[in-house]
């Protein structure tokens, strides 16, 4: 691959003339940093076309095609592209339902809006692969005929189509009112009974560990019901009644689902797993009381998934974090507090709260400037970002916590081009902080020229705008490929550099 020329393909200050020269002479990577060109022409994408005729496909979803352009004998990936957008010619169905390749059968199930007559087709298809891929799109009555298909995973897939009828979910999960599945992937390819071995010795099997049949196709049945429990037309009736089921996935399945009845809730709230009661926790289904219930609960992912349950109270949720590792990230009940509840969690006694409140990036600006001057470092951590803090409030942090801090108040999209330079000289050098000055908009070239020192920044600093030119160019011979792309890709290269390198057809 051509580095070099791959960024250059992705320059967004690349003229035009040279966009045409580097079509002339692309190869299928280049191509695709092209294809991908906001400023791409029609005839520029025809000409891409002509140069890398796989190029088409990637065009076609950029929007770069259009029908008249494409031709699906010779353009098959394509035309699929346009057919799914509904803006092929029907047509290209009736001829790509006979394409010898099942990938391309199978991306065609997936289309919406096909002529009836092709839908037929698919759906009786020799490969069960591509009636599969249409039962997981397919229409209402269509999905209701699929799931009487004689092979199990057609009727898994009908069971993930959420346009599937609730009466035929039900069914699906129960086997009544439907005549017995009679292959499935697993008796297709092995003698029954079977289990796939965790590590299976054969290079091209594509059966998953654990998939069995003893001629009752129990792993793909077993899919089949999960398939419905995630799916929200199920009814939740049919769904409840998996609360006892022996299999855990199936009741973790419930237990996530958002239509759970209180009694149901309250049976999968002391199941004997840990997995079914954490995916209960987060729920936003339960309420309260039940979340209550369950603060006290011995296992941390079943706190943790309290934790983000919309609907914590507070006082519940500052004990959860006193005695879990909730992690940094802006929980949905914080989210969605009111500016009287901000206020009172802004005055909590326990700093993981105030480390949690400090994580919304819509505080006022009493509230903001009282977190940044919090005694404690994973508070002011999590309010560094905020955008509105002053200069020296940002170094005051620094100068408070020292390395703590000071990757998160690189992160700050307000720090000033003299604090992120002096960021980079802090000592002892926090790694991330190179990170987050090379991401930022108003680092300048001192601060940049720091960022190359760092192996995993160098490459970000190599795509900043405001490196020097000079060093752009050097970093265009770098060892490393990502920084050398990252530095062709750069819009501050030199434009007669850019007219050296491209080659002329």
């Amino acid at each position: 691959m051509n580095h070099l020329l791959c960024g250059l393909a992705a320059n967004v200050a690349l003229p035009s003339e040279l966009v045409d020269r580097l079509i002339a002479v692309a190869d299928e990577e280049i191509a695709g940093s092209l294809a991908a060109r906001p400023d791409l022409s029609h005839e520029q994408a025809l000409a891409l076309v002509a140069q890398v005729g796989e190029s088409a496909g990637q065009l076609a979803y950029e929007g770069r095609l259009t029908a008249a352009d494409i031709d699906p004998a010779t353009q098959p990936y394509a035309a699929l592209t346009l057919l799914d957008r509904r803006a092929g010619d029907p047509e290209w169905a009736r001829l790509l339902v006979r394409d010898p390749l099942v990938r391309h059968r199978e991306r065609l199930a997936a289309c919406a809006g096909l002529p009836s007559d092709v839908v037929e087709t698919l759906a009786a298809d020799p490969d069960v692969r591509v009636v599969a891929e249409l039962a997981f799109w397919t229409t209402p009555d269509r999905a209701a005929v699929l799931a009487r298909h004689p092979h199990a995973e057609v009727r898994r897939s009908v069971a993930a189509n959420e346009a599937t009828p609730p009466g035929v979910l039900a069914a699906l999960m129960t086997g009544e009112g439907l005549p017995p599945a009679r292959w499935c992937l697993v008796c297709d390819r092995e003698e029954t009974p079977f289990v796939h071995p965790l590590e299976c010795p054969l290079p091209d099997c594509d059966l998953l560990p654990g998939d069995s049949c003893d001629s009752s196709h129990e792993s793909t049945v077993h899919e089949t019901r999960q398939q419905a429990l995630r799916n929200p037309a199920t009814p939740t009736e049919a769904a409840a009644a998996f609360a006892g089921h022996p299999s855990i996935w199936l009741r973790r399945e419930l237990a996530a689902r958002p239509d759970l009845p209180p009694e149901v809730s309250g049976r999968l709230a002391t199941d004997p797993h840990p997995g079914v009661r954490a995916d209960l926790a987060g729920n936003p289904a339960i309420g309260a009381p039940l979340i209550r219930a369950m603060a006290a609960d011995p296992d941390h992912e079943v706190r943790r998934g309290l934790a983000g349950n919309p609907h914590v109270p507070f006082d519940v949720l500052s004990c959860l974090a006193a005695t879990t590792r909730i992690g940094s990230a802006l929980l949905p009940a914080i989210a969605a507090a009111s500016p009287r509840q901000v206020g009172e969690l802004a005055e909590s006694s326990n700093p993981e709260v105030r480390m949690l409140l400090a994580q919304r990036r819509d505080l006022p600006a009493a509230i903001r400037d009282a977190l940044a001057a919090d005694p404690d470092a994973k508070v002011v951590k999590s309010v560094a970002p905020h955008p509105g803090l002053s200069d020296a409030r940002l170094r005051a942090m620094v100068g408070r916590h020292g390395v703590r801090v000071v990757a998160a108040v690189a992160a700050n999209p307000d720090a000033t081009p003299a604090l992120l330079v002096d960021l980079t000289r802090h000592g002892p050098p926090v790694q991330k902080a190179f990170r987050a000055v090379a991401r930022h908009r108003r680092a300048t070239a001192p601060a940049l020229l720091a960022c190359l020192a760092d192996r995993e920044a160098r490459q970000l600093a190599a795509g900043h705008p405001a490196l020097p030119p000079p060093v752009i160019v050097e970093l265009l011979t770098d060892t490393h490929w990502q920084v050398v792309e990252a530095a062709a890709a750069n819009p501050a290269l030199p434009p007669a550099v850019m007219w050296d390198l491209v080659p002329r057809p």
